[in-house]
């Protein structure tokens, strides 16, 4: 056959199934993780421009994500994650990557299809989605036309040129001991990950060290923590209110805890309701 009708053959196919080239026909170039190991199991060396990869929700899947967004936004590209299910909060996201919060799972994909398509972002990852092939079809073909690498954190592994899967070791937990020498807290866990592709097997295993969270009273993030002052101030005092005859100020009721307060009969505790907020300090 001759190489011009193998060109326009290859020109179709690349237009109409993105992923159906061969990956040594590929030379849109890829995004490092910034991390060697992980880089040296993956294809080309990171994730490839213009095409779809997914992981598999697993241990360190979203750390190992969110490290490579980090990488990219620092090698001077944008990243964006596509947050589905609100399981990210905005307070403990670090800065860099551009965090969206949907309202849903059909307006994540509209937002992974539009942001891969205008072509300003070296890394999208969507997380939270499980998507249709119709789906798919679609995504891969912005990400196609917009040259982003684009990272599917899901277990529908359909129209996906890579495929990860991460697993911790049990038996490699690193344990920060107590005074009698008892394991505590976790401090770095060994993982497992293998990367698949059309001809492509390659695994690694990597350790990353364990972050905890600082422990709140208020389990509820539209709580405020209450330990110490706000912002570093005394709260304000409480004004007593006039009483209905005009005969003077009527007495704010007292509280168990000794403070100034509103009465309020004894009941379950208020959702995060900001009515209800306003309502219990007029």
């Amino acid at each position: 056959m001759p190489a011009a009708r193998v060109a326009s053959i290859q020109a179709v196919l690349a237009q109409r199934f993105p992923d159906a080239i061969p990956r040594s026909g590929w030379a849109r170039g890829t995004i490092s993780t910034g991390i060697a190991a992980l880089d040296g199991i993956l294809p080309d060396g990171g994730f490839q421009r213009g095409r779809i990869a997914v992981w598999l929700p697993a241990p360190g899947a979203a750390a190992l994500l969110r490290s490579t967004c980090l990488r990219t936004v620092a090698g001077g590209e944008r990243a964006v994650w596509i947050d589905a299910t609100h399981t990210v909060t905005g307070a403990g996201w670090c800065e860099g990557p551009l965090l969206i919060r949907p309202d849903g799972p059909v307006a994540a994909l509209r937002a992974a299809e539009e942001l891969t398509r205008s072509g300003g972002f070296g890394l999208i990852v969507l997380d939270g989605v499980d998507p249709e092939t119709t789906a798919l079809v679609r995504v891969s073909r912005a990400a196609h036309e917009g040259g982003s690498a684009l990272v599917l954190l899901t277990r529908t592994t359909s129209l996906a040129s890579l495929r990860l899967a991460s697993r911790s070791l049990p038996g490699a937990y690193v344990w920060r001991r107590s005074p009698l020498g008892e394991p505590a807290a976790v401090t770095a866990v060994k993982l497992v990950i293998e990367a698949r592709a059309s001809g492509w097997f390659a695994s690694t295993e990597l350790t990353i060290p364990v972050w905890h969270d600082d422990l709140r009273l208020s389990l509820e993030t539209c709580y405020p923590d209450r330990r110490g002052a706000v912002n570093g101030r005394e709260p304000p005092p409480v004004v007593p209110k006039a009483s209905p005859s005009g005969s003077g100020p009527t007495p704010a009721a007292t509280t168990p805890a000794g403070r100034s307060g509103p009465s309020r009969p004894p009941g379950p505790p208020d959702r995060c309701s900001p009515s209800r907020s306003v309502r219990g300090h007029r």
